[in-house]
């Protein structure tokens, strides 16, 4: 094997392909990446939800939530639902969209930790947070008028509370994250690859100075 890499590795295309072939091997595979793109859905290698966020956000966030009780808040449901639960104390999660809703509702519902409910745009999504106050150690915003999101998010996040936005590359969003900076918070971002989609992304948490993330 080894004689036949240093034959391969001496002409540019077959040195091209052993690379794609050991990437594929040794980081698309074991991160699930190719079962997540045909399954189209959030999966690791054993078919173990995942949140669509980037790899490296997933990792730094895992680690910060082995042995808490954060309470989380969420907009947008989903298989980060399905993840966060068994980590954490509690969920509280939105979704705007009925059909996507209906499809997970047996399988959160499942969950006894989690509150799951679906709102309308019109009916209020973005203002759900606010009926809460100093109640949520995480609030993700992953789902629809993300910039109403985080305006709304700030009073019902506890003092040492955290941001986690996904999609956060995107300049459409851009006065829901000047929101947050001119709130005093900080951003750290995680950019790259990421389940089911070809292309990086970004997934970025806005903490401040006191976090329960200890950043």
């Amino acid at each position: 094997m080894n004689f036949l890499k240093k034959i391969l590795r001496k002409f540019k295309y077959t040195a091209r392909l052993l690379e794609l072939y050991f990437f594929s091997k040794k980081y698309l595979t074991p991160k699930g990446w190719f079962l997540s793109r045909f399954l189209l859905t959030p999966v690791d290698q054993n078919k173990v939800p995942l949140p669509w966020f980037t790899y490296a956000s997933i990792h730094f966030i895992t680690q910060k939530l082995e042995n808490t009780s954060f309470k989380v808040f969420e907009y947008g449901s989903g298989n980060s639902t399905l993840w966060f639960a068994p980590k954490v104390k509690s969920v509280v999660s939105v979704e705007h969209d009925k059909s996507f809703f209906d499809l997970k509702l047996q399988e959160i519902s499942a969950l006894n930790n989690v509150d799951y409910q679906h709102i309308t745009l019109a009916e209020g999504y973005s203002d759900k947070i606010l009926e809460f106050t100093n109640e949520f150690d995480i609030v993700v915003i992953d789902g629809r008028d993300r910039v109403a999101c985080a305006k709304n998010c700030i009073k019902a996040l506890k003092q040492d509370g955290i941001v986690i936005w996904d999609n956060s590359d995107r300049d459409e969003y851009a006065e829901g994250y000047a929101h947050l900076t001119n709130n005093g918070f900080k951003k750290i971002n995680f950019h790259g690859l990421g389940p089911i989609n070809h292309r990086e992304w970004e997934t970025s948490i806005f903490y401040r100075s006191e976090n329960c993330f200890n950043i």
